[in-house]
């Protein structure tokens, strides 16, 4: 599969049964496809349309607009280029090695040099060469009239788009346009479509983040500073014990899963797995535990209650490091052994075992994914498990930390970059402060910048969320707070059934005046028929087919070099920006400082821009030039501790994981460990942050005698700023030229300019030199006074299976925020007053599968992926299937408890599943309430594998912070079909 040398048939496999019966227009059964009819590979490749003859559905195209990719021999005297690029579908980050032979992709290796993949690829990694032959991608620009897809050019495409969007932008506002973005951006197209919202003159901007990790950013940053994994993968090699709670690393992240292996076989360190299914990953672990889903705070202070009853905590880790501790153990007293199994459902001698295990053997690090994130609690939760490490003294140091793993290629460096409804790029906030800061470094008037909006109280207000734009659309003008319900979506890259509450979000779908979708697959947004008319598709093209860089979830960035030019019409998302700010008439004033070669931004000056301006996260030293030395010396880096120890780049850490602090020219190394005291700052050490002030309540926020390897200030130290500096009278260090720039900056007020806004980053420099952090020497905090629950807490889901426990332990009370208003506890009372419970029995839960990726349209349409999963499923029991009459393979309905929602799938009888509760993969669209929408795709378009989403029969329920949406723990019904 890695290099397909010879062009033939594929092998017939025997074993694999029932083929599909009779082909629709577009290739698949429209009564059959997808619903779980197994096949074997010729069969396959037949049925799919993917045989001889697959192109077919070109032939209407002319010649000189086809760029047909095929894999074949390798030709004889044809000189092959190999190419790098990452991997788009995980946040692993592993290298792709292209063989490319007069323009195509002809060959495939993993890229055995690679410190993080180390020659390993999953088996979406191994076939993403597939995604730049595109038989099933968009091909043109397209429209829908009268429900019909019509092909049109890239001119009257962007010109109607652009008419359109000013149209509602002068009759409604900038607010009634929501800008859909996505983590398949490289870091310079995420920045880019975050740069575009603010020029256009909104907040309503944001991508997958919100919907997998805006409960970590918010969770992890209120605690210690920084929204992001602490160590990475490689590390976890040096840890003495593993606790995987809420992720299922061999699935969703599987070459992150020998990291974990090598650390657990090295150091015979227990490997403890917590999720309600018995997963691949709870295959390896050497105790696994069961839990209700949706009780994670109270398994997390059963944990703890046994450290704090044994004396297990470092003590002086939380004297010298941590602020609120005493509040955290007032709330753990309640969590004991007892209670938190009525609560829970696990044994208090399995936490004890847990606890004995992470205690004994430190360091020891808890890694988590989106079975902690993705709740009601879901901001809680992380900082729950936060704290548990801080009591335990497991941050900042080599083996320990929280390692969360994202989800998409380039999650983490897309919430970075700003795309997202609360901030601007680098976590910069909305504050005018911010504003000034950017427009600074964009080059433009801060009062031009606020002309673009609304109101300047727009412009700092955070926008609407992905998980609730249909409720921007539907609700009642004064229920929303903005001039306007929304009234056109611009979606990059996002698939369209990945929020919950997919009933609501159709009547939305349905009520917008104008849909765009730019992506390189339709995804489900255009397959349903609610609507006929104002809806564009743009061909965007993949990763591979143009360059920039990506941050993988240990903050490390990685350049990906373009492997064949854009096949088709596609154009690639630096360019597609571009061509919309033309035609709204400020290309010259964003592009200012980027270079546009015909009407493409030049990525690498994109990412020098990002170099000038990201000062808060240390987005600063990842130059362009770099970035590609590492990709070319990614032998010399060290497999561990991602370190090169020889050739040009010797003493750096493996894609300057951030913050690398200060100009490219002062070589900082990158911090592989956040928090990492024992090493010098210039060495990539550093403190917990000091963004939340120097002391509470007459009680002081700075470190007590903890700073980090050669500080000058031996003790806790707030952020730096030009007063800072006069104050210790190290404003001599600064030099004429840093000094005129802060001066510039601060004007009469020089003295408030700090390190995150003085763009000489001189204040930055001098701080390094004397061995500090720019960013302060703070306690982490255990107790975050800011958030609603400023010590976590338990609530019950929405929807509990227990409603006894509600009232004991109730969800917040309603709010509004985000724009919307939010219900809560008044739902959440009304739910368990009623007999929902006894209607819809089972917990429905949802997860990840090796073979598909987030909304699942691209690795749907990729012949090799689909073909190892052809059917949507939903796992069950099998006391529970016995009763209910279902068999292993049965079609069965779901039943959702709101908006009469049901899905049709087959049945998967199955142990790994406990009693009462049923999962059911997150991938899969298409079918909607057991009718096939494969007609409804632009010709040709079609994924081959189709299913029910499992967001059709979610509900709702968000968290308080981040507006999270709650898909690991609702109520459904199941029955035979």
């Amino acid at each position: 599969m890695l290099v397909k040398r010879n062009a033939g048939t594929a092998a017939t496999r025997a074993s694999l049964s029932r083929r599909l019966n009779g082909l629709s227009a577009n290739g698949l059964s429209a009564g059959t496809a997808g619903l779980g009819e197994t096949v074997d590979r010729r069969g396959f490749l037949k049925t799919s349309g993917l045989a001889a003859g697959g192109m077919a559905a070109l032939g209407a195209l002319p010649a000189a607009m086809i760029q047909k990719a095929e894999a074949g021999p390798t030709l004889p005297n044809v000189e092959v280029v190999t190419r790098k690029n990452v991997c788009t579908h995980c946040s692993v980050g592993c290298t792709v090695i292209a063989e490319v032979q007069n323009g195509v992709w002809t060959g495939q290796e993993p890229g055995w040099e690679s410190p993080i993949s180390q020659g390993a690829h999953c088996a979406k990694g191994a076939s993403v060469r597939e995604l730049t032959k595109g038989e099933r991608r968009v091909k043109y620009p397209m429209k829908l009239v009268d429900g019909q897809w019509q092909r049109i050019s890239w001119d009257q495409a962007i010109e109607e788009i652009g008419t359109k969007l000013l149209e509602i932008r002068q009759q409604s506002g900038p607010d009634a346009t929501f800008w859909l973005g996505s983590a398949k951006f490289s870091n310079e197209g995420a920045y880019l479509f975050r740069k575009l919202a603010a020029f256009w003159g909104t907040n309503n901007v944001d991508h997958q983040a919100r919907i997998c990790h805006s409960t970590t950013v918010a969770g992890v940053a209120n605690t210690w500073g920084y929204g992001a994994m602490t160590n990475s993968y490689n590390d976890i090699q040096n840890s003495k014990a593993l606790l995987i709670i809420g992720g299922n690393p061999a699935e969703a992240h599987p070459v992150s899963l020998p990291h974990m292996l090598r650390g657990k076989e090295h150091n015979r360190a227990p490997f403890i797995v917590i999720d309600p299914r018995f997963t691949r990953t709870a295959a390896h672990a050497t105790d696994y535990v069961r839990i209700r889903p949706g009780t994670d705070i109270p398994v997390t202070w059963g944990i703890l209650w046994h450290i704090f009853e044994n004396g297990w905590e470092d003590k002086e880790y939380i004297r010298q490091r941590v602020y609120g501790m005493d509040e955290i153990r007032a709330e753990v007293k309640k969590w004991d052994p007892a209670t938190v199994e009525r609560v829970s459902g696990v044994p208090g001698e399995q936490l004890y075992r847990v606890a004995e295990a992470l205690a004994k053997n430190r360091p020891s690090t808890v890694i988590w994914c989106m079975g902690i994130t993705q709740k009601t609690t879901g901001t809680a939760n992380v900082r729950a498990l936060s704290i548990l490490q801080l009591a335990l003294g497991n941050i900042g140091v080599a083996g320990g930390g929280a390692n969360i793993y994202r989800g998409h290629c380039n999650v983490q460096g897309a919430t970075d970059f700003g795309l997202d409804v609360s901030t601007l790029p680098s976590y910069y906030g909305l504050a005018e402060g911010a504003w000034k800061h950017f427009c600074r470094v964009w080059d433009v008037d801060y009062d031009w910048m606020k002309a673009r909006f609304a109101s300047k109280e727009l412009m700092e207000a955070k926008g609407i969320p992905t998980t609730r734009w249909f409720d921007g659309v539907t609700y009642k003008p004064e229920e929303i707070q903005q001039p306007s319900p929304l009234k056109a979506m611009v979606v990059f890259g996002h698939g369209g059934n990945t929020v919950t509450r997919m009933p609501e979000m159709l009547k939305g779908l349905e009520q917008l005046s104008l849909l765009v979708i730019a992506d390189p697959h339709p995804t489900t947004f255009a397959a349903f028929k609610e609507r006929r008319n104002g809806t564009y598709i743009l061909p965007a093209c993949t990763q591979f087919e143009t360059d920039g860089s990506r941050t993988c979830s240990n903050r490390s960035m990685q350049w990906g070099e373009k492997v064949v030019e854009p096949i088709f019409e596609s154009k690639d998302d630096y360019t597609i920006i571009y061509l919309l700010a033309r035609k709204f008439g400020f290309a010259d004033e964003m592009f200012k400082h980027i270079t546009v070669e015909e009407t493409r931004p030049v990525p690498e000056d994109i990412l020098r821009e990002i170099n000038r301006g990201c000062l808060s996260t240390g987005y600063t030293g990842q130059s362009p030039e770099r970035l590609k030395m590492h990709m070319k010396h990614q032998a010399d880096f060290d497999k561990i501790t991602m370190q090169a120890t020889d050739g040009p780049l010797k003493g750096e850490y493996y894609g300057l994981p951030w913050p690398c602090w200060g100009h490219p020219e002062l070589r900082h190394p990158g911090c592989a460990v956040l928090y990492d005291t024992s090493k010098h700052v210039m060495e990539g050490g550093g403190v917990f942050r000091a963004r939340f002030g120097v002391e509470r309540n007459g009680v002081s926020l700075l470190a007590d005698g903890s700073y980090s390897k050669g500080s000058e200030i031996e003790d806790g130290y707030p952020e730096f700023t030009m007063a800072m500096l006069r104050k210790l009278g190290w404003d001599k260090d600064l030099t004429a030229e840093e000094m005129r720039v802060i001066q510039a900056i601060g004007g009469d007020k020089t003295d408030e300019v700090s390190w995150q806004t003085d763009l000489s980053m001189g204040i930055i420099r001098v701080a390094l030199k004397h061995g500090c952090s720019p960013h302060g020497n703070a306690k982490a905090r255990a107790v975050a006074w800011n958030l609603p629950d400023p010590v976590p807490l338990h609530r019950e889901p929405i929807y509990s299976p227990r409603p006894e426990l509600v009232k004991e332990y109730p969800a917040i009370e309603d709010r509004r925020d985000y724009r919307l208003p939010q219900l809560a506890r008044s739902l959440q009372f009304k739910i368990a007053d009623s007999d929902i419970r006894q209607r819809f029995p089972f917990i429905l839960t949802s997860g990840r599968l090796v073979e598909y990726e987030g909304g699942g349209e691209e690795t749907r349409s990729n012949p090799w992926l689909a073909e190892l999963q052809q059917t949507m499923f939903v796992e069950i029991n099998p006391k529970d299937a016995e009763r209910l009459g279902i068999r292993d393979g049965g079609m069965v309905w779901v039943y959702g408890p709101e908006d009469n929602s049901k899905a049709r799938m087959r049945a998967l009888v199955t142990e790994r599943i406990g009693t009462g509760t049923v999962f059911m993969p997150f991938h899969f669209s298409g079918y909607w309430q057991g009718n096939s929408l494969r007609e409804n795709y632009p010709p040709g378009t079609d994924p081959i594998v189709l299913g029910e989403p499992a967001n059709g029969v979610t509900t709702y329920g968000y968290d308080p912070m981040t507006f999270m949406q709650e898909t690991k723990v609702t109520l459904c019904r199941v029955e035979p079909a």
